[in-house]
């Protein structure tokens, strides 16, 4: 039990590590826009998509919006 809670708390931080590379990419591109407001939605998009592409915990992102989508 203690192990698999262990497990699961790795996993939040993987992800948790994940969610703040996607912020700080899509803040990147709003930067680079001359801090242009309107277009947040359309940043994290984009930035998560590359994010994701080359990163290995793809999988744990996936299983996230999956569990968010069955508590909304």
């Amino acid at each position: 039990m203690e192990s698999k809670n262990l497990t699961r708390e790795r996993q939040k931080l993987m992800v948790n590590m994940l969610e703040r590379k996607i912020r700080l990419q899509a803040r990147q591109y709003y930067d680079e826009r001359g801090q242009e407001d309107g277009r947040a939605l359309e940043d994290w998009v984009k930035a998560e998509s590359e994010v994701l592409q080359s990163s290995i915990l793809r999988p744990l992102w996936a299983v996230r919006d999956e569990s968010q989508s069955n508590e909304a």
